[in-house]
């Protein structure tokens, strides 16, 4: 999203370089170790993930009485499921789900800071926490969407969720047509980080 955002075309390059060089001067000063960092990598590629996040949003599209438990409570909801420990552990407390349908889209921010469930979500990502797209996701949502390619018709209403320490919202998207056929493991892989966040849609690949 660095077209929109005006992030230099070398951000994700030069940040990395800068944090294996703090990681290289933090072992190298015995304050950390090679294996911690490692399983923090490993934490985030196996554990705490959007993949968590695809399941709950598959289950409730084939489930709507599970839909319903998800939005009324959904910390409640997430532990009827088979999903790793730690779910409500650090970036994990008080979540809470809104459900996008014919008459309204959501969309997630963090006017703040960049709280975000992690569990779910994964990382958050660079334009996540820049103030631009906070303070604009605030005042001109549907603009802010448009650029994200989604285009949300005038009839339909955008409701806007400022996550923070106390509440951090995620999106359960429309579920895409024609895929009444589909296995709820198949329906998993149209959820992507961004169609939980409210600034994409859940879609079919393209053939």
């Amino acid at each position: 999203m660095n077209e929109i955002f005006g992030y230099p075309s070398d951000r994700e390059l030069s940040n990395a370089a800068k944090v294996r060089a703090l990681e290289a001067l933090l072992i190298e000063k015995g304050i950390i170790s090679s294996d911690s960092v490692d399983t923090v990598l490993q934490h985030f590629e196996s554990i705490a993930g959007p993949f968590n996040g695809a399941k709950i949003v598959a289950r409730a599209w084939v489930d709507p009485d599970y839909k319903r438990r998800l939005i009324d409570d959904t910390p409640a909801a997430i532990a009827e499921l088979d999903l790793p420990l730690g779910m409500t552990g650090a970036e994990g407390e008080h979540m809470a789900a809104v459900a996008n349908d014919a008459d309204v889209h959501n969309l997630v921010i963090c006017t703040l800071c960049s709280c975000y469930p992690w569990p779910v979500l994964g990382l958050p990502p660079y334009w996540y926490k820049d103030p631009i797209f906070r303070a604009r996701g605030v005042r001109e949502p549907r603009n802010v969407l448009r650029e994200f390619g989604v285009d949300v018709p005038s009839s339909k209403e955008v409701k806007v969720w400022d996550s923070s320490a106390q509440i951090r919202w995620f999106v359960i998207p429309e579920r895409p047509e024609n895929t009444d056929g589909m296995s709820e493991a198949d329906l998993s892989s149209l959820v992507t980080p961004e169609s939980m966040m409210g600034v994409a849609l859940a879609r079919l690949p393209v053939a």
